[in-house]
């Protein structure tokens, strides 16, 4: 029993500090109850134990924080920190072939992070958006939480089936709570658009608004669906897009919105845009109602610089935008959470039209595939695949039908893969 409030100062100290002073404290007090006979006092020998060791970590923690990382840092501000690289240096990566284009696009990008020697190895879950029942994404949802990263095809939602059904898209942000869609808009010199100097980043809100799944019949006829607007997502949103704008050197932030009709929830949006804004007066702040925005993009789009905006209005904005710079077969997009992150193509279209015809622009994948890289911090790699695809596009000019080329999907693989040979870099046989 006299033992007991030891035990329970050992304990507390772990859990506050739980860090290698706990391993030096826990050698220290053995030391000394080794050198010093028990008796009635084995709390006063911990405790002069215990306070020295609290005051030197203090003291260490407060002169040089970075001996002691956070164990937290994570949790910060919404920062998303890839997983580390495991087996030799080596990441694992869900991947999600999807439908239409989704399979035979990532079997490219397989074939070009093989070519290249990247250090990453897929762990391909099927989704079947066929059925009704959950059980596939919801495997691949614990594929993902067990790698931290995915790279993912479009999944169909039909809206032929049951309204009980749920997008699988959905389900899959949802779940892990992957808030911001992130798109990246710019002009590429070797394709030929109406509007040129077009470089607008735009930031989604990925979890609620309209795609809540909230609606049902009230009586015969009458349909209510639900749209949500927390001021926490809000809130979260909005930093997330001004504190990505000030990491990219960008002037402004535009809130896009309509609480001219909906004053509560859009409201709330908008409100809480303008609260993040008045935390960074190095950026302009503005706010556009969504009609307008559409117009002013396809008459002005290089008024815009970064774009926040709720989730439906981003879905048209970001359809708007990549038709912009030469449609859904150009334009990357990620997904991006506490703790996990999904890459895609911006658009989220399945491409069913075209699938399995070797005619589908491998660029807006091949893209993400090099976004993936560059948040797993593979930045060589990630540099090397994206300059021989720019380079494909913007010099070799070999462009699939799309934007007006006769190249097919392989062709334009296999230039990428050559110009990848010519710089010199780890390569497998071509």
């Amino acid at each position: 029993m006299q033992l007991l409030p030891i035990y329970f100062l050992d304990l507390f100290y772990y859990l506050w500090v739980k860090h290698l002073f706990y391993l030096l404290f826990k050698l220290g007090s053995a030391l000394y109850l080794y050198f010093q006979p028990l008796g009635g006092g084995e709390v006063s020998l911990y405790l002069p134990l215990l306070g020295f060791n609290m005051f030197f970590y203090l003291t260490v923690k407060l002169t040089c924080p970075s001996a002691f990382p956070a164990v937290h840092l994570h949790l910060q501000k919404g920062e998303n920190i890839p997983p580390p690289a495991k087996y030799g240096g080596r990441h694992t990566v869900t991947l999600i072939p999807g439908d239409g284009i989704g399979p035979e696009l990532l079997n490219h990008v397989r074939e070009v992070f093989r070519f290249s020697c990247v250090p990453v190895d897929f762990e391909v879950v099927h989704v079947n958006s066929a059925v009704e029942t959950e059980d596939d994404i919801n495997n691949a949802i614990t594929a993902i939480r067990r790698n931290g990263v995915a790279l993912k095809g479009n999944i169909e939602t039909k809206h032929t089936m049951a309204p009980s059904v749920k997008s699988r898209n959905n389900l899959l942000r949802t779940s892990l709570d992957l808030y911001a869609n992130v798109m990246h808009c710019q002009s590429l010199p070797g394709v030929q658009t109406r509007h040129k100097n077009i470089d607008i980043m735009i930031i989604r809100e990925n979890t609620e608004g309209e795609y809540s799944s909230l609606e049902h019949e009230s009586v015969s006829g009458v349909v209510e669906s639900l749209k949500i607007i927390t001021r926490n997502n809000s809130l979260r949103i909005a930093d997330y897009a001004f504190r990505l704008a000030r990491e990219k050197g960008r002037r402004r932030v535009t809130a896009v919105h309509k609480a001219n009709i909906m004053k509560l929830g859009d409201g709330l949006f908008l409100q809480c845009c303008r609260e993040v804004a008045s935390g960074y007066p190095d950026i302009t702040f503005d706010s556009m109602i969504v009609d307008n925005t559409t117009m002013q993009l396809v008459s002005k789009p290089q008024q815009f610089d970064v774009m926040v905006m709720p989730n439906l209005y981003g879905n048209v904005v970001s359809n708007v935008c990549a038709g912009l710079v030469g449609g859904p077969g150009l334009v990357p997009g990620a997904n991006y959470g506490r703790d996990y992150a999904v890459f895609e193509t911006a658009t989220r279209n399945t491409g069913k039209s075209i699938a399995d015809r070797n005619i589908a622009n491998p660029t807006a994948m091949l893209l993400a595939s090099c976004m993936m890289l560059d948040h797993l911090k593979l930045y060589d790699h990630a540099s090397s695949i994206r300059n021989a695809i720019l380079t494909t596009m913007n010099e070799t000019r070999l462009h699939t039908a799309d934007i007006g080329g006769q190249g097919t999907t392989s062709e334009v693989v296999q230039s990428i893969m050559r110009f990848i040979q010519s710089k010199g870099q780890l390569i497998t046989e071509l």
